[in-house]
């Protein structure tokens, strides 16, 4: 079978062996992120829809795993925002009921976590990696471009209530850009909406591949080392990479 929305697995820094569902293709995304390696968002919508066929991925999940396969998680995720397609749910119910032997994790920008039904959607996943770059809206702006709608406040909030409700473990990337989210105002601002989320790991990245706009430059050893230290400070029992 040639698969259109499976692809994989790859080797992930976060999740080992990885095997990707693209549940919405096409590079359609409710932020522009300068730094995302897909480019630049091609359509920038917060309208929910089954972007990739729910029949069609079943299908090929069922011939992938027809075999036992060598894979630490399967992830939703791909080129645009996964929640999105309005069958995450159903995904993940088929993925517990017909392949329960492999974890379930879902990748998300969080911009639509405020939406209580979305995280009620995804809460059979065992692992959410989200994302929160800004908490000040004018490096929100700069580095996500969101939609009118949503902004660094809802999605922080989103969180929160995720972290209440999920019995899952969740992994908060922190994308950082020197000097756009690296000043003193801002990491104090994203370090205390982190100890309000309470992830159970926080990811520090940074560009290692190239992103949509070519002004994006990486941290040096030595700032995400600083970085690393000074969120540190704060947690005891969430580790920081």
């Amino acid at each position: 079978m040639e698969y259109q929305y499976l692809f994989g697995p790859v080797r992930s820094r976060r999740l080992g062996r990885s095997l990707g569902i693209d549940l919405v293709p096409g590079n359609i995304c409710s932020l522009n992120c300068v730094y995302c390696e897909c480019g630049t968002t091609i359509h920038i919508t917060r309208k929910r829809g089954e972007y990739a066929s729910l029949s069609r991925i079943q299908q090929e999940l069922d011939h992938y795993l027809r075999i036992k396969r060598d894979i630490d998680y399967i992830t939703l995720g791909g080129t645009g925002e996964p929640t999105l397609h309005s069958g995450i749910s159903a995904i993940l119910e088929y993925l517990r009921k017909h392949h329960p032997e492999y974890k379930r994790a879902v990748l998300t920008n969080s911009t639509l976590l405020h939406d209580p039904a979305i995280r009620d959607e995804i809460k059979t996943a065992d692992l959410i990696l989200p994302s929160l770059d800004a908490v000040s809206d004018d490096i929100f702006q700069t580095i996500n471009r969101p939609p009118s709608g949503i902004t660094a406040e809802t999605m922080v909030d989103g969180l929160i209530a995720l972290r209440k409700e999920f019995k899952g473990k969740i992994w908060l990337e922190i994308f950082f850009i020197p000097g756009v989210n690296t000043t003193d105002e801002e990491l104090h601002l994203l370090r205390d909406a982190a100890v309000r989320i309470n992830p159970d790991v926080i990811h520090i990245n940074s560009l290692s591949r190239p992103g949509a706009e070519t002004w994006v430059t990486t941290l040096t050893d030595d700032e995400k080392k600083a970085i690393q230290s000074f969120f540190i400070e704060q947690f005891k029992n969430t580790q920081i990479i």
